[in-house]
């Protein structure tokens, strides 16, 4: 039986997939057996070669090692013996499927403190964008006025794509209730719930613009570093970038 060989990229640190499967690849592989959650592979290069690469080094000073399988996603190795050429990986969620976005969810009830924060975005993004690995892109949603919001719709593919998402939660109204709750964008809310479950706490960022901070109870637990309240646009400007520096240093892009 002819041996098929695929292909296998090193992941350092975060790459779009565009961007990893442009370079040349780390290892060459031939599957053994593939299960759900796992992969049993022969490597195929040299020993020695293997033996001098950087990322084997890393492994045996004991970091998680990743790769990018092609056909096959993202592992992580388990184990790997140089004298039987065998490798053992694990099935990895990786950032690779990640665009290099910044998501922004904006709200149409009171459309002027949206109108704020994209002014804000379309300042500073262009700004880190120079000074990142990889060119960042801003996505908005839409609002499709007589239409729901569909769980497996473009708009939601690109939410969950993105490296950082971002929302307008100015409250547009509050309840007489005790303690009173805030209440907010019922579009925005969707989105955030999703993204809620589709990222990590530390890729969301939720931004209230305020004159006087209204007292009430605020529907999603954050914390405040990922929760910005300003009042106008010269207050948000800097703490923003410094949040977004912050997120996108967890990710090396900086």
């Amino acid at each position: 039986m002819a041996i098929i060989s695929v292909k296998a990229w090193y992941l350092p640190e975060y790459e779009p997939l565009s961007a990893i499967t442009s370079r040349p690849h780390d290892l060459r592989l031939a599957k053994n057996s593939l299960l759900k959650s796992a992969l049993r592979a022969d490597f195929l290069d040299e020993a020695s070669e293997v033996e001098a690469s950087e990322w084997f080094q890393r492994y045996l000073a004991g970091d998680t090692i990743e790769f990018y399988i092609e056909g096959s996603g993202t592992y992580t190795i388990a184990n790997i013996d140089l004298r039987s050429h065998e490798i053992y990986f694990i099935k990895q969620e990786s950032n690779a499927r990640l665009h290099p976005s910044i998501f922004f969810s904006y709200q149409s009830q009171r459309p002027e403190t949206s109108v704020i924060i994209r002014e804000v975005l379309e300042e500073v993004v262009p700004e880190l964008s120079k000074k990142t690995r990889f060119p960042l892109h801003l996505e908005f949603a839409h609002r499709l006025k007589e239409e729901p919001i569909k769980l497996k719709s473009p708009l939601l593919s690109k939410l969950k794509r993105s490296l950082i998402f971002i929302a307008d939660v100015s409250p547009i109204a509050i309840t007489e209730s005790k303690p009173p709750q805030l209440l907010l964008s019922p579009h925005v809310c969707i989105e955030t719930g999703y993204a809620l479950q589709a990222k990590r706490p530390e890729q969301i960022i939720l931004i209230q613009i305020q004159d006087d901070p209204t007292e009430g109870v605020f529907p999603f637990d954050l914390p405040l570093p990922q929760r910005l309240i300003y009042p106008d646009r010269s207050s948000l400007t800097k703490p923003l970038l410094a949040v977004l520096k912050s997120v996108l240093d967890r990710f090396n892009m900086i």
